[in-house]
């Protein structure tokens, strides 16, 4: 989930890993070959520097010029060979030999080797770069060792055995060492790949290369000739000979843009215009597909921060409450996860009792479903010696009003709607909640920096169904812990999920990983350190001329597989 690049239980030790599936599009013979698709971006990439890039947009181009060593497939989550033609393990997990395919070359023509393997993993490393995926590389506490074993064969050392070590090979990609080396020992790999940079000083191993960019505008890409990757027929990919980026700020202008024929695919479409694009589709030759539930998560959570030394008195008095695990546990009851689902999404959400979602496979499908019950809200709060005046109004075991301030992300078309709606179901509970909406930097800085807020509502994107992700948010120190970032004695609960999450994080067998991760999902239910609210369905559409379409619900949901589409109709 979320934030950084996703990191599958291997096979055997010793034996080449992964599943031999498809690795090339079966377009069964129709593929036709040119054109050019047109897709949108909220906002004008900040750079073309993998090694850097944090914003979508980035993120978005840069996976059209750049390719892996190994490959998680969205649809059915597996991995995948891709640079890498395979894999084995060694030494109980703790070793990975990784044998590249042979013949690989940038885009620009220049070979790619283990040596520009080994320099990409020195550059992610590197403290003084401050790549946000360098802490996915540190396993057991230390570095991930990586050496070149000969120009196609790289090995990959861990201090620990790491359960699910190649999803990890999945989130870095390759660079060119060529292009990359006097700028990494200069000091100044971080600033290199600007916006700027003129489109022969870029090289990737994906499907496409940079041709042109206008400002504010558009981006085109152009076919890489040098693509490893060929189809069931043995014939090279990708089909397409452009891929053409726009600049389209937010979700409703991507719609209309798509409904006008502007753009070939929209993606994240909200369910309003949704519903209104299906209406005509087939008259306007489009195709939309609700993915079903995807992997972002809604969620509320307390401030539970040591404020000590802070000059907050009022918000540690109301940290009693908050710290409360039957106060969490009421005010989960008291929310009508339906009512957000049908009134902010029309119905095309799924509530949620987990911070995992539906979407993924590590749900614990023992858990019970969400479901409102204001009764039990109130046996919960009468228990913890709340008790309600003659208006309705609760109060605290010392006869103070309950109320808190629910802060939310200025201008967010889903969880300022959500907030209104959690506010009033609480109301009903006797708690006066107040609204504040602040830009999203104003947040950033009351969650990380002051920790002068009550609670807040917030979303994450899903960025990998496996559960290693969200350690950084479950973990009592992990850096996105957002109930209480500052370290303090743990709870036996908190100790326990520490625990759980770093056995499942070295364990091999797939049964034993999910029985530990379920018994972290049960527990997070119970304490409500994060009140999962709801997941939105993935609603995408595209023209239905485009082949080889195969939407999921892990980024990118349309382009993940861009070498592989095609028009079936020239365009």
């Amino acid at each position: 989930m979320l934030l950084a690049a996703g990191l599958v239980a291997l096979a055997g030790c010793g034996s080449p890993a992964g599943k031999p599936a498809a690795e090339a599009a079966k377009a069964g013979g129709e593929a036709r070959r040119g054109g050019r698709l047109v897709a949108a971006l909220g906002s004008e990439p900040r750079t073309f520097n993998p090694v850097t890039a944090v914003d979508a947009a980035s993120l978005g181009v840069i996976q059209a010029m750049t390719a892996n060593l190994v490959h998680i497939d969205r649809q059915d989550q597996e991995a995948r060979p891709a640079l890498a033609e395979s894999w084995k393990v060694d030494d109980g997990g703790r070793r990975y030999t990784l044998v590249l395919r042979p013949g690989l070359r940038f885009s620009d023509g220049h070979p790619a080797t283990a040596d520009d393997v080994v320099f990409s993993f020195q550059v992610y490393l590197d403290e003084k770069v401050q790549s946000p995926q360098r802490d996915l590389l540190i396993v057991g506490g230390q570095p991930i060792q990586v050496r070149k074993v000969d120009d196609r064969t790289v090995e990959f050392r861990l201090a620990a055995p790491y359960g699910v070590a190649e999803r990890l090979f999945d989130g870095f990609a390759i660079l060119p060492r060529h292009l990359l080396a006097q700028a990494y020992q200069a000091g100044t790999l971080a600033s290199a790949w600007g916006i700027d940079t003129p489109p022969a000083k870029l090289a990737g191993l994906g499907p496409f290369r940079l041709r042109e960019r206008r400002a504010g505008e558009r981006l085109v890409l152009e076919r890489n000739p040098f693509y490893w990757k060929r189809d069931a027929a043995g014939a090279p990919l990708p089909y397409l000979d452009e891929l053409v980026f726009l600049t389209v700020p937010n979700a409703d202008a991507q719609a209309l843009r798509f409904q006008a024929g502007e753009l070939d695919v929209a993606d994240r479409l909200s369910a309003e215009s949704f519903d209104r694009l299906s209406r005509d589709a087939a008259r306007r030759g489009l195709r939309l597909v609700d993915a079903g539930p995807g992997l972002d998560l809604n969620f509320l959570f307390f401030n539970q921060n040591d404020l000590a030394g802070r000059p907050l008195p009022a918000l540690r008095r109301r940290q009693e409450w908050f710290r409360q695990t039957a106060f969490r546990q009421a005010v989960s009851a008291a929310i009508d996860r339906d009512a957000l689902v049908r009134v902010v999404y029309r119905g095309r959400a799924t509530p949620l009792n987990s911070h995992e979602t539906p979407g993924s496979h590590w749900l614990d499908k023992a858990l019970p479903p969400p479901r409102q019950a204001p009764e039990e809200a109130r046996r919960l709060l009468r228990g913890a010696g709340f008790s309600w005046d003659a208006a309705g109004a609760l109060r605290d075991r010392a006869g103070e009003p309950v109320g808190f301030t629910l802060l939310v992300v200025a201008g967010n078309a889903e969880r300022g709607p959500m907030a209104t709606l959690i506010q009033e179901d609480l109301r009903k509970l006797g708690m006066d909640v107040r609204i504040a909406a602040l830009e999203l930097q104003a947040v950033l800085d009351r969650l990380f920096t002051s920790y002068d807020y009550d609670a807040c509502v917030l979303g994450l994107d899903g960025g990998d169904a496996d559960p290693n992700p969200s350690m950084s948010i479950l973990l009592s120190d992990g850096s996105h812990h957002f109930w209480r970032l500052t370290h303090g004695p743990l709870a036996p609960w908190e100790t326990e999920v520490d625990h759980l999450l770093k056995a499942q994080l070295a364990e091999r067998d797939p049964a034993q990983r999910r029985r530990l991760y379920d018994r972290v999902q049960e527990i997070v239910m119970e304490q409500r350190p994060l009140i999962a609210l709801v997941t939105p369905k993935v609603l995408v559409g595209a023209r239905a001329a485009l082949g080889n379409l195969r939407p999921a619900v892990l980024d990118d949901h349309l382009l993940w597989n861009v070498e592989e589409l095609y028009w079936r109709r020239q365009r």
